[in-house]
């Protein structure tokens, strides 16, 4: 992981620190999200600064929102229909494996509905809308600590083709959520045509590097981000693709 400059806080040579957010505990509906991460970072965490962008998981987000459902893990019917029901459409189905489009344009396994890291006979749900969740802590945390940080949602998606997983954004708020370098030229002079970059996605697995779900820390801080990385962006309108572009459903 790049250094930070001694005595600046910020990373040397253009390069970013991403510092966990440890402490934050455990959430339930109605918790006040931006508070718990404000005191968590402001204690012996990483503090927040005006240009950090802050990835926090999407389980702590739907979790204080409300986002959890009473299901019984050993009832697989029950799962099935809970899948179906927050699923807009069924792409794969391999025994209890289902792939699914989301109402949100995700495409993931079982429409996001995850049994991990909640209580025994609970299930997460992913929030109603990602992008005005991110809005909405980005704000909390303005009022909170009078600082202004991007924010971004994360989750933990399959990629088509490769094997693992790794996070990904499913919201975002002050932060540009893809880099659209078509025009410019690359290191040798050569004008880029198709270059898109999804930073939004690349800073959300690079976050969780330092978070793990084995690990109990929710949120990262990653700070040395250029200042053209920051600015409006949404997951669902500028990362999503449209059907009409996909190839492969």
């Amino acid at each position: 992981m790049p250094h930070a400059e001694e005595g600046t806080g910020h990373p040397g040579d253009g390069g970013l620190l991403i510092l966990p957010v440890r402490g934050v505990g455990e959430l339930r509906p109605g918790d006040d999200l931006a508070r718990a991460l404000a005191d968590a970072s402001s204690g012996a965490g990483p503090g927040l600064r005006d240009g950090d962008v802050l990835v926090v998981t999407q389980k702590v987000v739907s979790k204080a929102e409300g986002r959890l459902i009473p299901l019984d893990p050993d009832d697989l019917e029950a799962k099935a229909r809970l899948v179906q029901n927050e699923s807009v459409r069924v792409l794969r189905r391999r025994g209890e494996l289902v792939i699914s489009e989301t109402r949100h344009g995700f495409v993931c396994a079982n429409a996001g509905v995850d049994l991990s890291n909640v209580a025994e006979g609970e299930a997460a749900l992913l929030p109603v809308d990602p992008d005005r969740s991110a809005r909405r802590l980005r704000a909390d945390l303005r009022r909170h600590l009078g600082v202004e940080r991007g924010v971004i949602i994360s989750d933990t998606f399959g990629r088509v083709w490769r094997r693992g997983v790794t996070d990904v954004a499913i919201g975002c708020a002050g932060v540009v959520a893809v880099l659209d370098l078509r025009g410019t030229s690359d290191a040798g002079g050569r004008p880029l045509q198709v270059t898109e970059i999804c930073l939004a996605d690349e800073l959300a697995s690079a976050a969780e590097l330092v978070m793990g779900k084995d690990r109990n820390v929710p949120a990262a801080v990653v700070r040395g981000v250029p200042t053209e990385w920051l600015g409006d962006g949404s997951v669902g309108t500028d990362v999503v693709r449209r059907p009409e572009e996909d190839l492969f459903r």
